[in-house]
């Protein structure tokens, strides 16, 4: 290569890095407003949560806490008999029944509405009369407002007048009628019951966004080799959906682990289906415990946290929605 040639090569890989530079700077300066306020409207109260958590705060002297460091997680006394006992959240019997109780129904749901969503979305992709119609019906469970919903459930489930138990009475699937919200055997298959009426159509609008993007020659092109639908699912459009589906879990995970309404309507005070979110409440407000909710409130954000961090890496999941 010349000195000349080298010289426009160089002048080249200079423009385009400065380009590069120039675009990496206009797009921080439009990202710029909404970070800003993401760190007033989430940010600040996440620190001031994660502070009083450190303190001995409660709701009527927020201003007057002083510094505990970790006594609201974990403390311990050791007794003149030499028995030592353990206090704090992470020895409380109750925090770690509501961790249970947040993963079960986080992993019944979101397996449930994820094979149900994906069912549902594969129908609506289908091309038959009266598709726009069916998709907006199906729309609406996902468009009532939670707080409704769990009315609504609550009167159907319940054990004297609700609908449920006289159906299956007619039909002779129980013999006396069921307590389900009230019955810690079926509060929370209540529960989960009413959240996967409510969320599979979310599920299945992302599923379906996936499906869209599905190229349709490659379906004609299956159906010309003559390959079997079921095939055709598994090599082709699982794969080709698989970073909608993905997307669609993880928004998913992150909204039941966080489940708060539907369960403080439906089963309140129910150690069966009380979740971290249930729990912190209680402590922030009913129980006048503002620092020791604080601490579950931040505990439960670092367990969100990392269980969307392992399933993304898991996943290979990345930020544009895409999969590795």
């Amino acid at each position: 290569m010349t000195k000349t040639a080298h010289d426009r090569h160089a002048a080249a890989i200079m423009t385009g890095s400065d380009l590069q530079s120039e675009r990496l700077r206009s797009a921080w300066l439009f990202l710029a407003p909404t970070f800003l306020t993401l760190a007033l409207v989430a940010g600040w109260p996440l620190v001031r949560t994660v502070w009083f958590s450190l303190t001995d705060a409660s709701l009527t002297n927020l201003s007057g806490a002083q510094f505990v460091g970790l006594k609201n997680y974990l403390s311990w006394i050791t007794l003149s008999s030499g028995r030592t006992v353990y206090r704090g959240l992470l020895a409380d019997p109750a925090w770690w029944g509501a961790v249970w109780n947040t993963m079960k129904f986080t992993l019944v749901s979101v397996s449930l509405e994820t094979v149900l969503g994906l069912i549902v979305a594969l129908v609506l992709n289908a091309e038959f009369r009266g598709r726009g119609l069916v998709r907006a019906a199906i729309l609406i469970p996902w468009a009532i407002p939670t707080i409704v919903s769990a009315r609504m459930w609550a009167w159907m489930l319940n054990d004297q007048f609700g609908i449920l138990n006289d159906m299956m009475l007619s039909l002779g699937l129980i013999s006396s009628k069921i307590a389900w919200t009230a019955n810690p055997e079926t509060a929370m298959t209540a529960v989960l019951i009413v959240d996967v009426w409510k969320t599979t159509p979310f599920m299945a609008l992302l599923i379906l966004a996936g499906l869209q993007m599905v190229p349709k020659d490659m379906y004609e092109a299956a159906k010309v080799d003559g390959i079997h639908p079921i095939k055709v699912f598994w090599r082709v459009t699982l794969p080709m959906i698989r970073p909608a589906l993905m997307v669609a879990v993880i928004f998913r995970m992150l909204d039941a682990m966080r489940v708060f309404d539907l369960i403080y309507i439906l089963t309140p005070n129910n150690s069966q289906t009380r979740t971290m979110s249930v729990l912190a409440r209680e402590n922030l407000f009913d129980f006048d415990k503002f620092a020791y909710g604080a601490a579950a409130s931040t505990m439960l954000f670092l367990i969100i946290a990392s269980i969307t961090i392992i399933y993304m890496w898991l996943g290979r999941v990345n930020t544009d929605g895409g999969a590795r």
